[in-house]
């Protein structure tokens, strides 16, 4: 008879077992690895720090150095061929279903881990244990299982938290959060929230809140959403082991000024999602007025309505797809004066080599126009843009 283990128990203890295991796992990785590590968004006492590395090396073999270093290469060449595991690119199948692969191959890439692997753990247990004994985590872990466990229930629980997180996070996250769900803010990638829900993954769900607030330790933005990965960080915080350093800011209204200034700039630039977002609800109602003026049935209408997503979202169009829109365009005064006016705005954080002088004068001329323009959703707008504090 094969050995029971310490805990003998039904079949759903044992799912139980693992789904709490693996949740561990998900904790390390999302507020250690991903968080501190590779963002730099909290910091952790050394002894919250210790543990977490600890814990990934047992039930992962991952590297710190590796894992930060391949995800900020990420977000540094994001959905260009330089990505390290792009759907855009290589397709949504070779990321949902061998992320992991891309994963390890990039981990062999010497110049990602020495241009972006800088700031990480290199003690002596990195450099004599952690790195050069990947597999020796995985080991002692089984050993731990099987000995609680017992021999096939111990296999089976090792067996999930081997493919847990390559799958979630190198997989789905990876994956499915650059192809397919919701998105709350405008980011120049194809970032996406899978579920509202943060639960089975600490919060790296919400993938699309992430790309447009890097730094943020909090990943969820909207009341709905929760970042359960956030809740162990307060209480860690509660605790003395954590200190928050950045969250996304939190947009702040007041009456509207006569004039937009400096501080009326460093709002916009800094709510810049936000401000986005807004702009789109806008365009939206300009949209809506063109169609009723040209006709929903109208050759101008049906080439309008068939851009509209890849206009409200700002993706990018082919050539033909362009000189479609163009000739369509001239047909709506408002419709291309609004998306003229909307790269403008952005242009405001975007000219780096701008003075702060100059661009508050480019802001003041983008509400004087807007507000002249005769169309009610920018004068509203322009109105809005003028309270943020």
């Amino acid at each position: 008879m094969l050995f029971s283990g310490v805990f003998d128990l039904p079949w759903w203890g044992y799912a139980l077992a693992a789904l709490a295991l693996t949740h561990v796992t998900i904790a390390s990785v999302t507020i250690y690895l991903h968080r501190c590590q590779a963002h730099r968004a909290l910091e952790l006492h050394p002894l919250a720090s210790h543990f977490f590395r600890f814990w990934v090396w047992l039930t992962t073999g991952m590297v710190t150095k590796e894992w930060a270093a391949i995800h900020r290469k990420h977000h540094a060449k994001c959905e260009t061929p330089e990505d390290p595991h792009s759907p855009q690119i290589v397709g949504i199948n070779r990321v949902l279903w061998g992320g992991v692969f891309l994963y390890v191959k990039e981990s062999h890439n010497r110049e990602t881990m020495e241009r972006y692997g800088h700031g990480t753990p290199d003690d002596w247990l990195e450099r004599n244990v952690y790195s050069r004994f990947q597999v020796l985590g995985l080991t002692l872990m089984g050993c731990v299982d099987i000995a609680l466990f017992g021999v096939v229930p111990g296999m089976l629980i090792l067996l999930t938290q081997i493919v847990w997180i390559p799958f979630w996070a190198a997989g789905v996250i990876n994956g499915l959060g650059h192809y397919f769900g919701y998105r709350n803010y405008d980011c120049a990638d194809a970032s996406t929230n899978i579920v509202p829900w943060g639960i089975l993954i600490g919060g790296e769900e919400l993938h699309n809140n992430h790309h447009a607030f890097a730094a943020s330790a909090k990943l969820s933005n909207k009341w709905y959403e929760v970042d359960i990965g956030w809740l162990y960080i307060r209480i860690l915080s509660a605790l003395g082991l954590a200190k928050v350093k950045k969250v996304a800011p939190t947009p702040r209204f007041a009456a509207p000024k006569p004039t937009a200034d400096a501080q009326t700039l460093q709002a916009v630039i800094t709510n810049r999602y936000d401000v986005l977002s807004r702009y789109a609800t806008s365009l939206k109602r300009i949209y809506s007025h063109e169609l009723e003026r040209l006709g929903h049935w109208s050759h101008e209408a049906e080439t309008l309505k068939r851009f509209r997503g890849a206009l409200l979202r700002m993706q990018q169009l082919s050539e033909t797809e362009r000189a479609r829109l163009s000739v369509a365009l001239k047909k709506s005064r408002m419709l291309a004066t609004a998306l003229a006016m909307r790269q403008e705005l952005i242009s405001l954080w975007e000219r780096s080599s701008a003075s702060k002088e100059q661009l508050v004068r480019q802001l003041q001329d983008w509400c004087r126009r807007a507000e002249t323009s005769g169309i009610p959703p920018l004068v509203d707008f322009s109105q809005r843009l003028r309270s943020y504090a």
